[in-house]
């Protein structure tokens, strides 16, 4: 109880009611913005627990000295490339910068160099983490109840929390053999358009999508391109894991491939840069014409983004743009270890499941080509609470796949993230699985 200034002493003001979750915006009570909050939850309370589950970069090569010397690299870029003085090079890291990024000409070079794309750096949007650029792009795309946004199923849970935020209705598309049924796309859009509603976009992660380890091939990417221009829509491509390819050579992206503008695509540096930047962009060179002219849709991006973050740290900026310089804007050479740590990790999981469950155990899973996630499918229900339990009795975690689903499925499945352990880790961590499988699954 709180006496009110103004008021006799004897007066009190009760305590205000609580809130009601009704009187809040409809999407805090969308389960997809639960996830996140109870995995992270769940890993909180069993700290010793051998940890499959968040898709965390591998942390044997971070180092804080690699921050003061990227920084160091950036600012002699800045002395040295565009004849800045020390006031000027104080000003850029250190005040207010730019809302659309101080490194979109880094960002285009590298794209240029690693996935050969002609990017104009003013269709840059550098953005924090590739979260924050979805949430701009459907932000920008949803005008009315009508706009729904088509999503590659299961996908992350990230892109179906940004279109709840703005009210956009996310429809699935089921994956099928080829990381995309293009036949359910056809459908899906003939439905949708029947039901008068309009799809504006698809989400997919053409390369070893999260969570299902997916991968488009070049001929299915070169159907993806034309499905988008018959039912007239948008891709958004999602791409944190490109790199990582278990070996091979590496498939063009849809960007790379898009000559049709018809590719929004979504870069992150927190797999391949640093993840405590926290430092992503969107390439979006989509004409928008207006009262004022043609611009770009980056340029209606940027304005969302002063509104919500303003811009994009500076000093995380230079730290990225800093690695990329020193790896002469190359992610491939800058990521030479990380991907041989990934290439071993996967093969290791991949061994281990094949050494403990054999023809019969009715225990069976995917193979990717690359990336972090392997998928196993299990004789039983897998469900939040079935995690605790492995987690409390078992001592290890791995993530549901129903989380990933917005129709009910992957309720038989449970995704391990391969990225952030070493060999013995991942042993034991195998063994606990088989431990809790042997428990759980029918006689």
């Amino acid at each position: 109880m709180v006496a009110v200034t103004g008021v006799s002493a004897t007066t009190t003001v009760g305590a205000r009611a609580p809130i009601a979750l009704a009187d809040l915006h409809g999407s805090l009570a969308d389960p997809v913005l639960d996830s996140m909050t109870f995995l992270n939850e769940i890993a909180g309370r069993f700290p010793d627990a051998v940890s499959f589950a968040a898709g965390r970069p591998y942390e044997e090569f971070f180092e804080v000295e690699a921050v003061h010397r990227y920084l160091r690299r950036y600012c002699d870029h800045l002395r040295d490339e565009h004849g800045m003085g020390e006031r000027q090079v104080n000003r850029v890291l250190l005040q207010y910068g730019r809302t659309k990024g101080i490194v979109h000409d880094l960002v285009a070079t590298n794209l240029s160099v690693d996935e050969g794309m002609d990017v104009d750096p003013e269709a840059v949007v550098v953005t924090v983490g590739a979260q924050e650029g979805m949430f701009l792009v459907v932000r920008a795309l949803r005008t009315d109840p009508r706009d729904v946004l088509l999503a590659v199923s299961p996908n992350y849970v990230g892109i179906r929390g940004a279109a709840s935020l703005v009210d956009m209705t996310t429809l699935p598309v089921r994956d099928g053999s080829w990381g995309i049924d293009l036949a359910d796309l056809a459908r899906v859009v003939r439905s949708a358009r029947a039901a008068g509603q309009r799809p504006r976009a698809l989400y997919l992660v053409p390369d070893f999508a999260n969570p299902a380890g997916a991968s488009l091939d070049t001929d299915t990417r070169v159907a993806v391109l034309r499905a988008a221009a018959e039912h007239d829509l948008l891709i958004i491509e999602d791409n944190p894991y490109g790199l990582f390819h278990a070996g091979g050579e590496r498939p063009a992206t849809l960007k790379a491939m898009d000559d049709e503008c018809r590719v929004v695509y979504l870069g992150s540096f927190a797999k391949t840069g640093m993840p405590g930047a926290r430092v992503g962009y969107v390439v979006a060179d989509q004409p928008v014409a207006g009262p004022g002219g043609t611009g770009l849709l980056a340029d209606e991006l940027s304005k969302i983004k002063s509104m919500v973050t303003v811009n994009t740290s500076p000093l995380a900026q230079a730290v990225i743009a800093g690695k990329l310089l020193e790896h002469d804007c190359s992610l491939v050479r800058a990521n030479e270890r990380e991907a041989q740590a990934y290439r071993r990790n996967l093969r290791h999981v991949l061994d281990g499941l094949a050494a403990r469950f054999g023809q019969g155990a009715g225990v069976s899973w995917n193979t990717p080509g690359g990336g972090f996630f392997v998928v196993v499918t299990v004789p039983f229900v897998v469900d939040d609470a079935l995690l605790e339990r492995s987690a409390r009795d078992f001592g290890v975690l791995w993530t549901p796949m129903h989380h990933f689903y917005a129709d009910g499925g992957g309720r038989h499945q449970l995704r391990l993230s391969v990225s952030l352990l070493q060999p013995p880790q991942i042993e034991q961590g195998l063994d606990r699985l088989a431990a809790l499988i042997s428990e759980v699954r029918p006689v």
